[in-house]
């Protein structure tokens, strides 16, 4: 019996490591098998990138079945062509596009060639090397530069739009030339850009080209307006032709705002010149 019972555990650790070892063996042919069938699959496909050829004058890239043109080529059709680079051009090193650009002072032309960029008196070869503009003075006019007559008494104009030139201050443009503003007596130069290019004297107003005194009547006093009469009446006294009239208040009234006009009080209404009760 003592026998027997040291037997059992030693059978029981012999029979776990055997089966142990069978599930190794067991998991070692299936994974042994799934590589196997993913190699399979992927053969077709392994075939078809290395199939397919790389032209001449090319590399294959480093992923996927595709190639690019080596520096010098481009792609024309499905093979690459050398970049022929025109004089007074120098290439890209790209494989996309002509391969090839201008040299500044140059501008490409009929994608073949590169001729020089023909700068007229009173221009100049603008940044991209490609194109040209006029300097400061002339007028781009076609192909050529004309330079900008200043009349006496004006000064180029820093505009790329309407005239070439302004008139100092004091004159104004008639024609193409600049003339003297006349300023009447008791005004002044105004710095407006249009209208009338002079101003009254404060206590003068514009009449007929000239600048006539304002008239101010008793109980009033000058106002600065730009409009009316030139004055206004003083408080409690109100407009009446070119006088000031004092302002009767009937009862229950009193002086608006301006001073020139009553209101009824509150409660009251006007009615015919009179403040009555509004119930």
């Amino acid at each position: 019996m003592d026998h027997k019972a040291k037997a059992m555990p030693q059978l029981f650790r012999t029979t776990w490591r055997a089966n142990l070892s069978l599930g190794i063996q067991m998991s070692a042919v299936l994974i042994g098998f799934t590589l196997c069938a993913l190699l399979l699959f992927s053969m077709p496909a392994f075939a078809q990138s290395t199939s397919q050829s790389v032209p001449e004058n090319a590399t294959a890239t480093s992923y996927g079945d595709g190639w690019k043109c080596n520096a010098g080529y481009r792609l024309s059709g499905d093979v690459c062509a050398a970049v022929v680079v025109p004089e007074n051009a120098y290439p890209t090193n790209r494989t996309y596009g002509l391969g090839w650009e201008c040299l500044h002072g140059f501008r490409e032309n009929d994608e073949a060639t590169c001729v020089a960029v023909i700068v007229p008196d009173g221009g100049f070869l603008d940044s991209s090397g490609e194109r040209w503009h006029c300097s400061r003075g002339f007028l781009k006019i076609d192909d050529t530069c004309q330079e900008i007559v200043v009349p006496a008494n004006a000064y180029l104009a820093d505009t790329t739009y309407g005239p070439a030139w302004e008139c100092k201050r004091g004159f104004e443009a008639l024609d193409d030339r600049c003339v003297a503003i006349v300023v009447p007596a008791n005004a002044y130069l105004n710095s407006s850009g249009y209208g009338q290019p002079w101003t009254c004297e404060r206590g003068y107003f514009v009449k007929d080209g000239t600048c006539a005194a304002v008239v101010i009547p008793e109980h009033a006093y000058l106002d600065d307006a730009t409009y009316g009469t030139g004055w206004k009446c003083e408080r409690g006294y109100a407009t009446s032709g070119v006088n000031c009239e004092t302002i009767e208040l009937p009862a229950n009234a009193h002086l608006d705002r301006s001073g020139n006009r009553w209101n009824c009080n509150k409660n009251f209404k006007s009615s015919k010149g009179l403040c009555v009760l509004d119930n």
